[in-house]
């Protein structure tokens, strides 16, 4: 069992880079894909500070310093630890993994870009997650940690910094594009897909429905938002 957030489930890399993924460890999918298409448009250069929160493979961080960047990944998981700096290794990349919670690993500094793709399915409880499930479980409304990163990021990026956050239409865009606006940033969308529930989302379908989060064509939207420090 891979931890599947959605159906269509992407190569775990892209072409050029090598991505080990053991049990436990979020898999690169279709989230990753669009964070990644957002990432390579932010024109990372030599010397940009990347930070890569709740980093799972560890793939986007790898990605960030072969552009250039100078990157700092964290994970609460120690296997996603220990997974992201075999990444680095495998791909030949200088990556600074740290285990923490967000940005408790990186106090007193401040980023030129911060990338972040959390847990934001929806649960049936908002007990904290166990196992497998803190790969996907976010809370009865998806946002356990979603509104923890809107409200630590901008602390940690510099001005003209720009965060990049990745989830699901199913914990609401427009409370995310508020939290954030409401916390000084620019914001705006740059990457939409829609696609069948994987999995997890299949087998809460009737809870779902229920809250009035789901329709009946079970389908899910993602997207990427952008958000940029004045």
């Amino acid at each position: 069992m891979t931890a599947d957030r959605t159906s269509t489930a992407a190569p775990a890399a892209p072409p050029g880079l090598r991505c080990w993924v053991p049990r436990g460890v979020y898999r690169p999918q279709t989230d990753s894909q669009l964070l990644r298409r957002a990432l390579r448009r932010e024109g990372i250069v030599r010397g940009t500070d990347v930070l890569d929160l709740g980093t799972g493979s560890g793939l986007l961080a790898v990605e960030a310093a072969r552009l250039g960047g100078r990157v700092t990944a964290v994970d609460i998981s120690w296997r996603a630890v220990l997974t992201a700096r075999c990444n680095a290794v495998l791909n030949g990349q200088s990556v600074r993994v740290r285990h923490g919670d967000l940005t408790s690993a990186v106090r007193g500094r401040r980023f030129d870009l911060v990338i972040a793709n959390p847990p934001y399915v929806p649960a049936p409880d908002d007990r904290p997650p166990r196992g497998l499930a803190r790969a996907w479980d976010a809370g009865r409304d998806g946002r356990l940690l979603v509104d923890r990163v809107c409200d630590a990021v901008p602390q940690v990026l510099r001005s003209a910094g720009t965060l990049l956050l990745v989830h699901s239409h199913l914990c609401g865009i427009d409370r995310t594009l508020d939290r954030l606006a409401g916390a000084g940033l620019r914001t705006d969308v740059v990457e939409r897909a829609r696609l069948p529930f994987g999995p997890v989302l299949r087998s809460r379908l009737g809870r779902l429905r229920e809250r009035g989060m789901a329709t009946g064509d079970a389908m899910e939207e993602l997207v990427v938002i952008r958000a940029e420090q004045p």
